[in-house]
């Protein structure tokens, strides 16, 4: 079994059996999670353009605010990726989604997890993104690497997490989802079972 089976086979190992609704009230949004098939897979992510109105210049998953039309946090993600990377839908296997997370702009956010061909060419829209990077999809998920401050917000204290690599700082929302896909495999790992699991291989 490859580490990315393996990967594949902890993350579907702790998906709910039970899911959410489609869509909640309120302000819905999902990001696409990108990893890429190679032989040391990939986890791709995107430095928003510096002028953007808001979160400029940080590094996020291609994503955002969901549209009436969309009908699941899965054509959000996908249209979104789309529309500011190039990522065609119909390359993307999805795999699964993580819980919701809360923004600070009072969204709530679904992260969809899509295992992608190496083969792609990916093109930013300059209107929302700066640059596209990648960085090791296993250095990504090593709790270890992981720093967290806690802060007062509100009179409430909250966790923001940080990740760093190659002088690319990941904060905030963002980190916190690798986090929290970092969190569901270290369950994973120590409750896992490969003769109870089915082995899943994807092929391009």
């Amino acid at each position: 079994m490859t580490e990315l089976n393996n990967f594949i086979n902890r993350f579907q190992f702790t998906l709910p059996t039970t899911r959410q609704p489609v869509f909640k009230a309120g302000k819905s949004a999902a990001v696409l999670l990108p990893i890429i098939n190679k032989p040391h897979p990939t986890l791709l992510l995107t430095q928003r353009s510096p002028f953007l109105r808001s979160h400029a210049g940080e590094v996020a998953f291609p994503g955002g605010a969901s549209d009436p039309e969309d009908g699941s946090p899965i054509n959000t993600a996908l249209r979104e990726a789309y529309e500011e990377v190039a990522i065609p839908p119909e390359k993307v296997k999805v795999l699964g989604q993580l819980a919701p997370l809360q923004s600070y702009g009072g969204y709530e956010v679904t992260p969809i997890v899509g295992l992608l061909p190496n083969n792609i060419r990916y093109q930013a829209n300059p209107s929302e993104v700066a640059s596209i990077f990648e960085v090791p999809l296993f250095d990504a998920l090593s709790l270890q690497r992981h720093k967290f401050v806690d802060i007062k917000r509100s009179g409430r204290y909250s966790r923001i997490f940080f990740y760093w690599y190659n002088g690319r700082l990941v904060w905030g929302l963002t980190a916190s989802i690798i986090h929290q896909l970092a969190l569901q495999l270290d369950w994973a790992f120590h409750n896992y079972s490969p003769y109870s699991a089915v082995i899943t291989v994807w092929y391009f």
